[in-house]
Parts: structure tokens; sequence; C-alpha cells
């Protein structure tokens, strides 16, 4: 990026750009002025560093069929002069660029070279980008979690449906309670650029979600063969669980408290006075009459 001096004011000539790409150079005042190029009323009194800033733009409709050119001159983030390939010539936004604007227009060979720049510029990078700009697919990831409430939103928590890494940005992120739609109370921050050519969105459903419902994030995208959904249900009540897990340890313990004395308690009364178990008889014999539930009725040998 170049700056030169035309007929006594300061304008900037950039190297074309791509649709949406900005050109700055910084201007020192200070040295400018002292150099008596500077006008006064584009350089304020006191010394400093500013910015110049000339921003390209290609407007595309259907392809190639319709495209508008727009080129903008930015002084400190203020719009003095712009050009539109529709209208056809330069249009000053402040005082000093519709002095700028006449200058420019009263040049022919300038304002043919802006008119070329819808077929120069835009149509001929179109093309060129068509593969990774036009073309390009990358289909999103979708995630909920419960926020936590905080001091600004105190209560119960709130739904949170993350839409990360999609490109390119149109996209559509509805919420649902089972199959109805939740169109009011619904939050959505804007599509924020990650840098590397993809985007994210967060939308936050602001009603707390209540226990024995489903919740669904629907998120549809041109990378998508169809919508995505991404289902959500209230946890169980970890309160609730805890307790019943520690009631039921405690009933099993104490079942098993109940066998090992009634464990006890029989060895003791079969010890006998002594307390001693006598051992089995090597040959258990009965007398006629209802067999032992112990041991199993032995017969013993008879003498001849």
């Amino acid at each position: 990026l170049g700056t030169g001096r035309r007929g006594g004011t300061w304008g900037t000539r950039g190297a074309e750009c791509g649709s949406g790409v900005d050109s700055e150079i910084l201007v020192c005042c200070g040295v400018l002025g002292a150099a008596g190029g500077a006008p006064s009323d584009l350089c304020p009194a006191h010394i400093g560093v500013f910015q110049e800033m000339v921003k390209s733009e290609c407007h595309f409709i259907n392809g190639t069929e319709r495209v508008r050119f727009v080129k903008r001159f930015i002084y400190n983030r203020q719009q003095y002069v712009h050009f539109d390939s529709d209208v056809g010539h330069f249009v000053g936004d402040t005082p000093y660029g519709e002095e700028v604007a006449r200058y420019w227009n009263s040049d022919p060979e300038w304002m043919e070279h802006r008119r070329d720049a819808v077929d120069r510029h835009c149509r001929h990078n179109y093309e060129l980008s068509t593969p990774f700009l036009v073309e390009r697919r990358v289909p999103p990831s979708v995630s909920i979690s419960l926020v936590p409430p905080s001091s600004s939103q105190p209560g119960p928590g709130r739904l949170l449906c993350s839409v990360m890494d999609f490109y390119p940005a149109a996209i559509q992120v509805r919420w649902f309670q089972g199959e109805q739609e939740l169109s009011e109370h619904v939050v959505a921050t804007d599509v924020v650029p990650n840098g590397d050519w993809t985007y994210q969105l967060l939308v936050l459903l602001e009603t707390p979600p209540q226990r024995g419902l489903s919740y669904s994030c629907q998120v549809e995208h041109v990378s998508l063969e169809q919508p995505l959904r991404r289902h959500w249900e209230m946890p169980p009540n970890t309160a609730r669980s805890k307790m019943l897990m520690g009631i039921g340890g405690f009933v099993l313990g104490f079942v098993f408290l109940v066998l090992g004395l009634g464990f006890s308690l029989c060895r003791k009364v079969r010890a006998g006075p002594e307390g001693r178990v006598p051992p089995p008889p090597e040959c258990g014999c009965f007398p006629p009459g209802r067999p032992s539930p112990v041991s199993p009725p032995f017969l013993c040998p008879q003498s001849s």
C-alpha cells in the first residue's frame, strides 16, 4: 500500500484486496504536518499516529450473475469516501471526502479503472476462490451442557447448546422440549469466527429444565444432509440416590449380622454343656422312626 499526493489532497491507493480484506496505513500527522503536506481537516492539531484503511468488497448474487464492487476509504474508523459500482462513481461521506470524490470523478482513466474492478477483481477472484470459499463444507459439532447458576442468574441451571467448528457461517439452531419447539426465552450469541475458517455459536435456553422431560438442540446447516439433534435429560437426583444406597447398605449389613449371630448361636447349642462339638459317629445308626434332619439315615450292619 502506498501513499501519494494528488492535486493538493492526500489519497491512498492499495493493491486489490479480496472481499472483506482490509488494507491499512498508519499516518504520522506530526511528520506530514511538518512537511506541509497533510491538510488541517484530516489531521488534528495534536501530534500522533492515526489509521487509514482501504476496504474492497465483492458482493455476489446467484454466483456471478450479479456482482457489486464497493471500495471504502476509512480514516480513524470514519468512512470519508467510497466507490459503488452500482452508482458508478465516488461518493463523499464527509466534507473532506466530497473534495476527494470530486477530484477522482474528474479523472476518466481512474474512473474506468474503478469500474473495471467488477470483472477484473470480483469475477476473476470468484473463480479462483470458489473451491475453498463457495464449495467448502465443514459440519458442526454439537453438545449440550448444564450451566450452573451464578450470582447474576440464581436458581436452577440453564441449558447451553454449543455449536462449534462449522463452515460456512449460515446456520439455524432451535430448542425443543419433546417434540414442541421452544421459540421463547432463547438467547444466542453472534456467529463468531474461530480464525481458522470455521465458526462457532452458543444458544442458551433461559427456561430452567424440569425433571422427567427431554430437551433437544436441533442444528440445520448446509453441510448436513438432515437436521442434527442432540438430546438431554435431567440426571437422577444424586442426593436421593446416595440416601437410597445408604439405606440399602444398612439393610444388607443388618441381614448379614442376623445371619452371623444365628450361625454362632447354632454352634453353641450343638456344642453341648462342655462347649465342644462332638465328633461325628463312624456309623450313623438311628432307631426306627423319623430320620435325623442333619445326617442321612444310614443302616448298621446286622449281626448274624
